[in-house]
């Protein structure tokens, strides 16, 4: 390993030379997406070498430590950390050339058109409708609680293709371009005064056959694997030791001695070890990733890291007193992304309440562990072979 980190940081050293000095930042992170060193486990071409994963944060490190731009992946968060491996393992190459660049420069930002008002937590039964016309197909349906739609040029759209057919089974997975003719998004107001989400509405929008991912009524599939990154991506992030909010709760610890008292010691104690216990399976989730399968392991760290979030903020709110209730940034605001560690204790407080929703409910993701993990029996399903028309609603 220690050898292929040499030869990844020499043709970064390499390619550094041979580029001169940066001007346009955008220009430079095509080059680089060119070169390999975009995703360096993607295949030549689509911006990667077929190197292992495990390459990534050696090259990363070797671009921030020669002080070059960077494509700012909290903006495109969806596009990274979902779009992106569900492009590359369910598009044509050519799709895929399109697609990729772009989304790693963060020059396109992409948002998930999953989510709908009668189809949150049972996903698979979206009723956005999507008819074919000769080479096109008119979707018609509204999506909601979509991030980022607002920014948005593409969008990962799953729709409805055959209604006779059971739930799981007639459902197709589309490229959405959130600039054409009949898309509508307007902002959703949370319990922090931002609108990070938003609610689509798709009014007879035409997308060419040529933006669908994978096979017609294939979708579910398709779906799963955006899915299960999606999870990894939020709950799975690699992180140091007292990293993330464990780190914050600690220092505020540290810096309130007069607010301590031994029932909150004990409380922070036994959240300190939860979080390590996470950390350390987010890590073999990582390396399940880095192998090009995230897996339904996912299911189980997100789970974990939304329940561990709600409780780090609420006993730092229990520590501050009165001082971590005041929360004062009411502004209607279009954020580029959640900031869990830059915001005050009462903005904490507040978003998290909502990681036990996004990226699949705390109860779904608990029946996934259950079912695939623990492989315990299947609860009886009632909808399985009955026609998705046929369903009640």
């Amino acid at each position: 390993m220690a050898v292929e980190a040499d030869e990844a940081r020499a043709l970064v050293a390499q390619f550094l030379r041979g580029y001169g000095p940066v001007g346009d930042p955008a220009a430079f992170l095509r080059a680089r997406f060119d070169a390999g060193l975009a995703w360096i486990h993607f295949p030549p071409g689509l911006g990667g070498l077929h190197a292992p994963r495990a390459l990534q944060p050696v090259v990363d490190e070797a671009f921030a430590a020669a002080g070059t731009p960077a494509n700012d992946p909290h903006r495109n968060a969806i596009g990274l950390g979902m779009a992106a491996p569900t492009i590359l393992r369910h598009a044509g190459v050519d799709l895929a050339l399109r697609l990729l660049r772009p989304l790693w420069t963060g020059e396109e930002i992409w948002c998930q058109l999953f989510s709908e008002p009668g189809a949150g937590s049972d996903l698979a039964g979206v009723a956005t409708r999507a008819v074919r016309d000769g080479e096109d197909w008119i979707v018609t349906g509204q999506k909601v609680w979509t991030s980022l739609a607002h920014r948005a040029r593409w969008g990962l759209l799953l729709a409805r293709t055959d209604p006779e057919l059971p739930k799981h089974q007639g459902l197709t997975y589309f490229v959405c371009d959130m600039s054409r003719p009949g898309v509508e998004v307007r902002p959703l107001r949370q319990i922090t005064g931002e609108a990070e989400f938003n609610e689509v509405f798709l009014t007879d929008v035409r997308i060419p056959d040529t933006l669908r991912l994978g096979a017609v009524g294939d979708g579910w599939q398709v779906a799963r694997t955006t899915l299960m990154n999606e999870r990894v991506a939020i709950g799975g992030r690699s992180r140091p030791r007292e990293g993330g909010m464990i780190g914050v709760l600690a220092e505020a610890w540290r810096a309130n001695p007069q607010r301590r008292t031994p029932g909150l010691h004990d409380e922070l104690v036994r959240l300190w070890i939860r979080a390590e216990a996470v950390r350390l399976t987010a890590l073999m989730v990582g390396t399940q990733a880095a192998a090009g399968d995230p897996g339904p392991e996912g299911s189980a760290v997100k789970l974990s890291y939304a329940t561990l979030t709600q409780q780090i903020t609420g006993l730092e709110l229990e520590l501050l007193g009165a001082d971590g209730l005041r929360y004062d940034d009411w502004t209607m605001r279009r954020p580029e992304g959640v900031d869990l560690l830059g915001r005050t204790p009462g903005y904490r407080y507040l978003r998290a309440r909502g990681n036990s929703i996004e990226g699949g409910t705390s109860e779904i993701l608990r029946g996934v562990v259950a079912d695939r993990v623990l492989k315990l029996p299947a609860e009886p399903r009632a909808d399985i072979a009955v026609a998705w028309k046929d369903l009640p609603r």
